[in-house]
């Protein structure tokens, strides 16, 4: 690959990114419009093809741009009607988009191209496909009133297109056009755009038929079903236009139907039509009526080199540098909300404090706006998974042989960009399990009165400042007993401690490194891994994972994550001495407790609220930070996520601020509980408490270790 610039790279990288994602998205479009999509759509796809091979070609990624011109020669035949969409075919295509990832990361981080052989496997096979051959015949553009110079000016693809819409027995128009010149372009797409919802404008063609020299003229060709006696186009105040039946629908009449639209500014000829030019229309309903277009604005017939797009592309280290200074800016701004504080008992002028405090809350609201517009642009929607999870889920069905539909809903929920790229993983390793443990085989669904089609659920709701993931599956669900069977086989428990675990424990042993229900290793599962990573990846991220399971019916994940891990709110305490930050997303309400009000129910201590049970953990025992003789009353911060309630005692609430959660350094990484540190000005750093991590261990019955001992 050729010497370029790290900046040059990174835009290269993130470009072919987009390119590619938009490929996926439209391949698997293909798939559902059936044997015959849409030739927009067609062509929408061949035009990415070709945009990712100019990419890979000015990058010097020769591997890339072999298999992306490949693919674009694919699309080339399917378009030109040479290649049937088969399965076979939208296999093939399908595979493209994940080998192109692969080959774009292994290109941003410098890694060597391991992706080289399966590049020119697919390359191969890609021009490998058999074409379809065209029975010699007759042409059917011979019976077309098109003419030599109509004809002439057509490309073999526009030729391609009449040839189908006459077989198809559309009927065929030429749509003649004239335009001011300072409004033609508006004008023409506008007419464009109506024309679309008749059916395809297969070309547009320059005329040399000008009436007026101020004018433009244009000859569209139209292929439509549409079974009108009488097409009425209303193109607007700046165009004339003719409408001539070039080959009608199948018993369409051939009665003149004609208008033309009256011209601003322009002569309107006077003269007769021609024989040949008579305007013809098929046979049908009523009349179609076309609204004109609105005026253009006045700048229209100005020259200008603005853009039109309003996206800017950024590097997200760009992102981040710019949250870390406004996490410095929010440690000066609470230095300078202490100093007003202190200024408040001080004997200073009354004057000066008081200006003093009016520039406190105007940095402080100018502050919230900044930090809310960097976090809104770190947001991506969850379709940048979705989509390729998608994509996963039909290549993995057909590997083992079942029929597997994936149903998605919430992709435009919006999550942080890090967040967003660390959750693909457990993702993928969910729906991979629910493909090839949970649904079951056509031919047993059907015996158990199901559909062949076993059904994946992927869902995402936002409520409040979390995002719940589910993922669920019709399938087999998972069978209790035999998880205590493997616990036992793998001694991850004893059988007498394994006969005393919950339900719930049970199905959280699925959670724990090397635990797997499957019989046998298959190229997607089997090994042991994977159900650990999902835990621990969305532990990381101070999320919570649960599981919902019935035998023969299906089993649920539901994952709860934070928008965001970037600035929050926190509220904080101090527990025996020591300064800790809760992140306020996951605090529900605060209460006084009294050492009467606790109750202790096997080793568990409890409290009541509104009539429910509140589990309860002293937090620097849960943290083992030296506990001290508790204070009367007791405060108890009730946190939640998802379905789960832990009340957390302390021993002093300090109050609310804006925090920025530092990573940990390696030594204090893995301590469960704890999900960075903060500074909070003043030179005091506190530790960030994993709100999720801490419900898991307490509430889910984080048991596994005490089984195993």
């Amino acid at each position: 690959m050729t010497d370029r610039s790290q900046k040059a790279l990174s835009e290269f990288v993130s470009e072919a990114q987009e390119t590619i994602d938009a490929l996926g998205k439209g391949i698997m479009r293909l798939e559902t419009a059936g044997a015959e999509p849409e030739p927009e759509l067609l062509n929408s796809v061949f035009r990415a093809a070709h945009s990712l091979k100019g990419l890979a070609s000015m990058a010097g990624v020769e591997r890339l741009s072999r298999l992306a011109h490949a693919l674009e020669d694919a699309l080339d035949d399917l378009r030109m009607g040479r290649r049937s969409l088969d399965a076979g075919t939208l296999d093939l295509l399908l595979e493209a988009p994940e080998v192109f990832s692969r080959i774009i990361s292994e290109e941003a981080v410098g890694a060597a191209p391991a992706t080289h052989d399966a590049a020119s496997r697919l390359t191969d096979r890609l021009r490998a496909a058999e074409r379809e051959i065209a029975a010699p015949g007759d042409d059917p553009l011979d019976a077309v009133a098109l003419g030599p110079d109509v004809r002439r000016l057509l490309t073999d693809y526009e030729e391609h297109r009449l040839r189908a819409s006459v077989r198809k027995g559309l009927g065929l128009y030429r749509v003649r056009v004239a335009f001011e010149l300072s409004v033609f372009d508006a004008e023409l797409a506008a007419l464009s755009a109506r024309l679309k919802e008749l059916g395809e404008v297969v070309s547009t063609l320059p005329s040399t038929d000008l009436k007026d020299p101020s004018t433009i003229a244009f000859e569209l060709l139209l292929a439509t079903s549409s079974p009108r006696t009488n097409v009425v186009l209303e193109a607007g105040p700046h165009a004339a236009v003719d409408l001539v039946t070039i080959a009608p629908r199948p018993g369409g009449s051939l009665a003149p139907a004609s208008r033309r639209a009256p011209v601003v500014g322009v002569a309107a000829a006077t003269s007769s039509p021609t024989p040949e030019e008579a305007p013809l229309a098929p046979a049908g309903g009523a009349a179609l009526a076309l609204s004109p277009t609105p005026e253009p604005p006045a700048e229209a017939d100005s020259g200008t080199l603005r853009s039109a797009s309003q996206a800017v592309r950024v590097d997200i280290r760009k992102l981040d540098r710019l949250m870390n200074v406004v996490g410095e800016l929010v440690l000066v701004k609470s230095s300078l909300q202490g100093l007003v504080e202190r200024f408040k008992g001080d004997r200073v002028d009354p004057g000066l404090a008081a200006e003093l405090r009016q520039v406190s809350r105007g940095l402080e609201r100018r502050l919230a706006e900044l930090q809310g517009g960097i976090l809104e642009v770190r947001m991506v929607p969850l379709d940048l998974i979705f989509d390729k999870l998608t994509r996963m889920v039909r290549k993995l069905g057909r590997e083992v042989g079942k029929e597997v539909e994936l149903e998605v809903s919430g992709g435009e929920v919006e999550l942080d960009k890090l967040i967003v790229e660390d959750l693909s993983d457990p993702l993928m390793h969910l729906v991979r399990n629910a493909v090839d443990h949970a649904i079951e085989l056509p031919e047993v669904r059907e015996r158990m009165g199901k559909p062949r089609a076993g059904r994946i659920r992927l869902a995402a709701v936002q409520r409040g400042h979390h995002v719940q993931i589910t993922v669920s599956d019709d399938g087999n669900g998972i069978d209790e007993e035999r998880i205590r069977e493997v616990a036992v086989s793998r001694g991850l428990a004893s059988t007498s401690s394994v006969g005393g675990l919950s339900r719930r424990e049970v199905m959280n042993l699925i959670f724990v490194p090397g635990f797997s229900t499957a019989r046998q290793v298959t190229s997607l599962s089997g090994r042991g891994v994977g159900m650990d990573v999902v835990k621990n990846n969305i532990a990381a991220l101070s999320g919570i994972i649960d599981l919902q399971t019935e035998r023969g019916v299906g089993t649920r994940f539901e994952i709860t994550m934070p928008v965001t891990l970037a600035i929050i709110r926190a509220l904080v305490v101090k527990a025996s001495g020591r300064t800790y930050a809760v992140p306020l997303n996951s605090v529900l309400e605060i209460l006084e407790v009294r050492g009467a009000d606790i109750k202790t129910v096997a080793t568990r201590e409890l409290v009541t609220l509104r009539g429910a049970t509140l589990p309860l953990v002293r937090l620097a025992r849960f943290l083992e930070a030296g506990e001290r003789p508790p204070p009367e009353p007791l405060f108890v911060v009730v946190t939640g996520l998802a379905q789960e309630r832990l009340g957390l005692a302390v021993d002093e609430l300090i109050g609310q601020q804006d925090i920025v959660v530092k990573p940990l350094g390696s030594m204090l990484a893995g301590v469960r509980g704890i999900a960075g540190a903060t500074d909070l000005g003043q030179r005091t750093t506190v530790l960030v408490l994993d709100v999720g991590a801490i419900i898991e261990d307490v509430v889910s019955g984080d048991t596994a270790p005490e089984a195993a001992g």
